[in-house]
C-alpha cells in the first residue's frame, strides 16, 4: 500500500481500517479486535478523553501490561492530537513520581490487572505521596473501582457525550510534526529522558519496515509480545497498519503460551527480538511438537553465534536482526530477507530508504573510512527532533544536522551496519536501557558506601546485569546481600546490582576511574 502524502498517526490507522474493515489486527490469547471493531474502540476511548478536557498536545500517561484496551488508548489519544506518554511498567514509585512531574502529564490511565509488574494502582498513589504533580488533574482505572481514580463506567459513559464526528475534528488539522508519543529512555543522567516522537518519523519507519524488509500482505499474522512501553512493540503495530496485517500479542510473554499461540494463528512472522525470549522458547517442552511451519521470519538482535542457533532451530525462516533506538523511531536498519546468512547474523543490515548513517572517530570528530569503528550518527526522516526539556543535552547530541547516537558501530563497505557496543555508560539488560550512574547514585546514599561504579557484565538469560565495585567509609564495611537489599524496592528489579565487589583503590585514569579495567577483573574472576 503506497501512502501519497505523509500521515499523522490517526489518519494512518483510520485509513486501514477502511480498507481492511473486517480484517483481524489485534489478537490476544482471549480477545481479538478487526480494524473495524478496533476503529469503533478508538473512537470511543478518543470521546471519553476528550469530555475529560484532552485536547492537542496535552500528554497523557499510559501505564498498563500489554492489553486491548492500551492501543485502544494510544490510538484513541493520536486521533485527539494529543500526545501518548508510554510509562515502564517496572518503574517504582520514585521512578513513576519523576516521569508524572517531567511529561507534566495531566491525565494518567492504568488498570487493576496485577501482571508480573505490579500493583500499578498502588504504585500510582505512592508515587503522589513522594511528590505531588503539578498539571495531574485525573487518574483513570479500568477495572474494578479505586479510590483516588476515576472508575471505568463513568469514564467510559462520557462518551455518550459526544459525537465520532466532534473527536475528529483536530485531527484534520494535525501536522505530521507535531509529537505523537514521547517515550522515556535511560540515559547517563541519573533519570531518564522524554523523547518527543512525531508523527511522521512513527508512521514513515513502519512503512519502511513494511515495504523495504517484511514485505507483509492482509494474510499476515506478526507475532510481537515485547511490552507495549517499547518501541519494539508498537513499531511492529505500525508496520502492520501498512499492510492490513494482525498484531499477535500477551499480557506478558509466556513460553508455552506463546508456541500455542503461533501455532493456532498461523503466525508468519516472530519477533522476539531478545536472545532471553527465543531461547524460551527452543528450551520448551512443546517447542518440537508444536507446528510452526508458517514462520517464515524471525528477528533477533544477538551475539553471530547465538544468530546462528536461532536459524538452525527456525530452518523454514529467515533469521534477520536491527539496529536502532528509541531517539530514531525504534529501528533505522534491518537486514533485508534477500541477504547471505553471514550478512544477516553479522551485521544489522543497511539504513531503510530515507535515512543517512556515517560513522565519525569518537575524539577526533573525523569520518572512519569502511570497516573502521566509531560513533555512529544518523540523519533523516526518523530522528527524533530533541530531549524534553533538556537544552544541553540536546546541544551535546546534535552537530550539523547529524544526530550523535554514542554507540559503537562499523559501517562496511557495501552500506550494511554492525553494532559494536555503546560509548555511553550505559547497560543493555534483557533489553532495557539503564543507565549505571542510576544505579551508583543509589548506592552512594548507603551510609557505608563511599563511592559506588557500576559496570555491565555479561549474563545468560538478560545478556547483561549490573556489576557494583564499592569502596567504604573508613571503619565501615557492607557485603554483597546487604547492598542488594537496600536497593530492593527503591529501583526496578532489572536495575539491581546482580554482583557487589569491595574496592580500596580504584583504577584511575587522570581523573575518572577507568570502567574497562574494572570489566577486566570481573572477567579475570569468573574465567
Amino acid at each position: 500500500m503506497k501512502h501519497e502524502q505523509s500521515l499523522t498517526i490517526g489518519s494512518y490507522f483510520l485509513a486501514a481500517a477502511e480498507r481492511w474493515p473486517q480484517s483481524d489486527f489485534l489478537i490476544f490469547p482471549n480477545h481479538r479486535h478487526t480494524y473495524d471493531s478496533m476503529k469503533a474502540a478508538v473512537l470511543l476511548r478518543a470521546a471519553s478523553f476528550k469530555v475529560c478536557g484532552v485536547g492537542q498536545g496535552d500528554h497523557v500517561g499510559l501505564l498498563m501490561a500489554n492489553c486491548p484496551e492500551y492501543i485502544e488508548c494510544l490510538l484513541g489519544l493520536q486521533c485527539l492530537g494529543a500526545i501518548a506518554v508510554p510509562m515502564n511498567a517496572r518503574y517504582k514509585p520514585q521512578e513513576l513520581a519523576y516521569v508524572v512531574s517531567n511529561a507534566e502529564l495531566k491525565i494518567i490511565v492504568t488498570h487493576d490487572l496485577i501482571s508480573e509488574y505490579a500493583d500499578f494502582g498502588a504504585l500510582l498513589l505512592e508515587a503522589q505521596a513522594i511528590a505531588t504533580p503539578e498539571r495531574l488533574e485525573l487518574m483513570v482505572m479500568l477495572g474494578a473501582p479505586r479510590d483516588g481514580f476515576m472508575p471505568q463506567a463513568i469514564f467510559e459513559a462520557q462518551a455518550e457525550q459526544i459525537d465520532a464526528a466532534a473527536v475528529l475534528e483536530t485531527l484534520q488539522g494535525l501536522s505530521v510534526d507535531d509529537t505523537a508519543i514521547m517515550m522515556y529512555t535511560s540515559g547517563t543522567t541519573a533519570h531518564p529522558k522524554g523523547c518527543p516522537l512525531h508523527h511522521e518519523m512513527l508512521v514513515q519507519n513502519g512503512i519502511n519496515m513494511n515495504q523495504s524488509r517484511y514485505f507483509l500482505t492482509d494474510q499476515d499474522r506478526f507475532w510481537a509480545p515485547l511490552p507495549m512501553f517499547h518501541m519494539a512493540s508498537i513499531l511492529p503495530m505500525l508496520c502492520c497498519i501498512d499492510a492490513g496485517a494482525a498484531l499477535l500479542s500477551m499480557v506478558h510473554m509466556d513460553a508455552g503460551e506463546s508456541l500455542a499461540m503461533m501455532e493456532a494463528e498461523r503466525a508468519t512472522v516472530a519477533f522476539p527480538s531478545f536472545p532471553t525470549i527465543t531461547a524460551a522458547l527452543i528450551a520448551h517442552p512443546e517447542f518440537e511438537r508444536r507446528d510452526l511451519s508458517s514462520i517464515k521470519r524471525l528477528n533477533n538482535v544477538a551475539p553471530p553465534d547465538v544468530l546462528r542457533q536461532f536459524q538452525k532451530a527456525f530452518p523454514q525462516s529467515v533469521q534477520t536482526g536491527a539496529y536502532g533506538l528509541t531517539e530514531a523511531g525504534g529501528v533505522i536498519a534491518f537486514n533485508h530477507p534477500d541477504e547471505t546468512l553471514e550478512s544477516r547474523v553479522t551485521t544489522c543490515g543497511k539504513p531503510m530508504p530515507g535515512l543517512e548513517a556515517k560513522i565519525m572517530h569518537p575524539e577526533t570528530g573525523e569520518a572512519c573510512l569502511p570497516g573502521e569503528r566509531g560513533e555512529i550518527w544518523l540523519r533523516g526522516y526518523a530522528i527524533f527532533k530533541g530531549y524534553f526539556k533538556s537544552p544541553e543535552k540536546n546541544q551535546e547530541a546534535f552537530e550539523d544536522g547529524w544526530f550523535r547516537t554514542g554507540d559503537l558501530c562499523i559501517m562496511r563497505a557495501s552500506g550494511e551496519i554492525e553494532f559494536h557496543g555503546r560509548i555511553k555508560d550505559m547497560l543493555k539488560v534483557g533489553g532495557e536501557n539503564v543507565a549505571a550512574i542510576e544505579i551508583e547514585s543509589l548506592i552512594s546514599k548507603h551510609p557505608a558506601v563511599k563511592m559506588a561504579q557500576v559496570i555491565g557484565v555479561p549474563d545468560d538469560r538478560l545478556s547483561e546485569v549490573a556489576a557494583a565495585y564499592i569502596e567504604c567509609h573508613d571503619g565501615q564495611t557492607v557485603t554483597e546481600a546487604e547492598l542488594i537489599e537496600y536497593c530492593q524496592g527503591k529501583i526496578a528489579s532489572f536495575k539491581m546490582p546482580r554482583y557487589v565487589r569491595l574496592v580500596q583503590t580504584w583504577p584511575m585514569s587522570a581523573t575518572k576511574v577507568q570502567k574497562f579495567v574494572l570489566q577486566q577483573w570481573f572477567a579475570a574472576e569468573v574465567s
